[in-house]
């Protein structure tokens, strides 16, 4: 098949790799992405391991805590300018606060608000503002106590990234620290056992084929991928990161410290997973001028 100069792009974008090795990866593997960026990390060619957060679609995330119940709920809208609107700020808190009281986006969506449910509001909103909105997800999570942080925060209680902390004991102020954390490393799960099993295997098969085709033996190409693999488990595992605040400890052992234990965690950023259209602005102008 034709590999196209953005597909290029996106692979040099995501991995860092240089153009002609970007292309041919891209060759090698039929135009598939993931095997492509799986390719140049094969043949130590890729600068990055995932892709690049991309935000592919605006809005806001809210946060929402009360007592051991925490959630976060994503409202997606069509510009960064809606998220700095008033009325959409106050109808995505009180979407919010409706979601503490159900299980699903769904329940959410059928949820009334002041006698309407989270839909109908939702449409007006679409209607006064002029731009189009959709409840994209919500995330519930209970605990002992439960703590939030919003980063990028547009106003209380919702912004950019959202991040709930599920905690056995009663630290706040470590728990706020936790999920601070949380924001800034991204982990992929809480510990090795919530871990995707198919990420697993897929990195190790990764560090195989990266280990052998250094040509040494076999039984020292087993204790490199043990110790990659080591590596890799504690670098997208929260428990087993190294904590922001105090990196010559982990963070379970951080919480050992406290007095608590992390039972869990959310962590949500608006447009993530998302692909956007990018134009470039010069030919968004020219368009617009044409009557396109």
């Amino acid at each position: 098949m034709a590999i196209t100069a953005a597909q290029v792009k996106e692979l040099r974008d995501m991995t860092g790799a240089g153009m002609m090795d970007a292309k041919k990866a891209l060759t090698e593997n039929g135009g598939d992405m993931e095997a492509a960026v799986d390719w140049l990390r094969t043949k130590g060619l890729a600068k990055a391991a995932k892709k690049s957060g991309r935000t592919a679609a605006e809005g806001l995330v809210a946060v929402s805590v009360d007592g051991g119940t925490g959630v976060a709920v994503e409202v997606n809208a069509e510009t960064d300018f809606v998220a700095k609107n008033a009325e959409f700020q106050k109808m995505v808190s009180d979407i919010s606060s409706a979601a503490l009281g159900v299980d699903s986006v769904e329940a959410l969506a059928e949820a009334e608000v002041d006698g309407k449910a989270v839909k109908t509001m939702i449409t007006d909103n679409i209607a006064k503002i002029g731009e189009n909105m959709t409840l994209r997800r919500m995330a519930k999570i209970e605990g002992g106590q439960v703590v939030c942080y919003v980063h990028n925060a547009a106003t209380d209680g919702m912004g950019n990234i959202g991040v709930l902390v599920a905690l056995s004991g009663d630290n706040e102020a470590f728990g706020r620290q936790v999920a601070m954390h949380i924001a800034a490393a991204n982990p992929a799960s809480l510990g090795e056992a919530d871990l995707d099993p198919a990420v697993v295997e897929k990195e190790r098969q990764v560090q195989i084929d990266i280990a052998r085709e250094s040509g040494k033996p076999e039984q020292v190409i087993e204790k490199m991928i043990e110790g990659r693999m080591k590596k890799f488990l504690s670098e997208v595992t929260l428990l087993g990161q190294a904590f922001v605040i105090d990196p010559d400890k982990t963070v379970a052992e951080a919480a050992t410290d406290a007095g608590v234990e992390i039972t869990g965690f959310v962590r949500m950023q608006v447009g993530e997973g998302i692909e956007k259209k990018q134009e470039d602005f010069a030919a968004e102008v020219a368009k617009a001028a044409q009557g396109g």
